[in-house]
């Protein structure tokens, strides 16, 4: 009997063993999702924008959902370092870096009213600057966005580059505005000679203020990019995160959803890989940037 009980008590502690090697620990569930807010526009307008879809976001998943619009683009790299976000609605350059750096995972991406989920950067002057062409941008004034942007700085740098011309010492100025935003107003009202700015805020801005189509040209573009997505937290709760997915894919099947989506401008929300961001990938390569040692902070 005791040679009997030894061997039951080792096949049941084999078989508990065994348990706990097949399933793997989840991560624990937070009490609130922190989501950061890339500064594409200035706070009010994008809390404005996105507390709508958050609220919803909440009510779908059952846990409130806290937004942060931070400073700087870089800075939303930042927060994930320290612990401090659980996800954020990247632009195409600041999710290739989170992705290459942190592992960070998209989700889904927005749509807008005409079916489009891509944007592309713009590089503009004035109608009455006399600069049409890269000949004529020596010694001028130069509106960056941020370091970690594809319309705001990626573009302008890989068409400095494809002319030849290290813009560093061509320019008289290159200075970072921090905003889209702020980079085409800077141009529209003379502080700067020449922008970059992704087309969604330059057309978003143009409806509201004809100015800006009357008095700025467009002198070149990008390829067209994945429009900001949210990606999340590699380490989040996979539950959770197959919640948010959903929540996210279904809102356009849903008349409340409906409304919040038509308020942020939207026509739905779509499933969104990696695998969509292999034009900022190569873009990256192709001015010769390493991505997992980019320094992404402003100088």
């Amino acid at each position: 009997m005791p040679a009997l009980c030894l061997l039951l008590f080792v096949v049941i502690s084999m078989g508990c063993q065994s348990d706990k090697t097949a399933t793997a620990p989840q991560a624990p569930q937070p009490k609130a999702i922190n989501i950061g807010l890339i500064p594409e526009q200035n706070l009010f307008r994008q809390m404005e924008r996105y507390e709508p879809l958050a609220a919803y976001l909440s009510k779908k998943i059952g846990m409130p959902i806290q937004l942060t619009v931070l400073p700087r683009y870089g800075n939303i790299i930042d927060n994930f370092v320290s612990g401090g976000l659980d996800g954020a609605f990247f632009g195409s350059f600041t999710y290739a870096l989170a992705h290459m750096k942190l592992g960070v995972q998209v989700l889904a991406r927005p749509e807008d009213l005409r079916g489009v989920s891509t944007y592309h950067g713009l590089i503009f002057v004035r109608k009455d600057s006399g600069i049409s062409s890269i000949q004529q941008m020596k010694e001028k004034r130069f509106a960056f966005v941020d370091k970690a942007t594809t319309a705001g700085y990626l573009l302008p740098a890989a068409y400095f580059k494809k002319h030849g011309v290290d813009y560093t010492t061509y320019l008289k100025e290159g200075y970072f505005t921090g905003t889209h935003e702020d980079a085409i107003y800077d141009v529209l009202n003379k502080k700067a000679d020449i922008g970059a700015a992704k087309n969604t805020v330059f057309e978003r801005l143009a409806l509201t203020n004809p100015r800006i189509g009357n008095e700025l040209v467009v002198l070149g573009q990008s390829p067209r990019v994945p429009e900001n997505g949210l990606a999340v937290n590699k380490n989040l709760n996979d539950t959770l995160k197959t919640k948010i997915r959903r929540a996210l894919l279904d809102m356009h099947n849903d008349p409340e959803g409906t409304k919040v989506l038509a308020a942020f401008g939207a026509k739905r929300f779509i499933e969104t890989t990696d695998e969509d961001y292999r034009p900022v990938y190569r873009y990256a390569q192709e001015i010769s940037l390493n991505l997992t040692t980019y320094d992404y902070r402003n100088d």
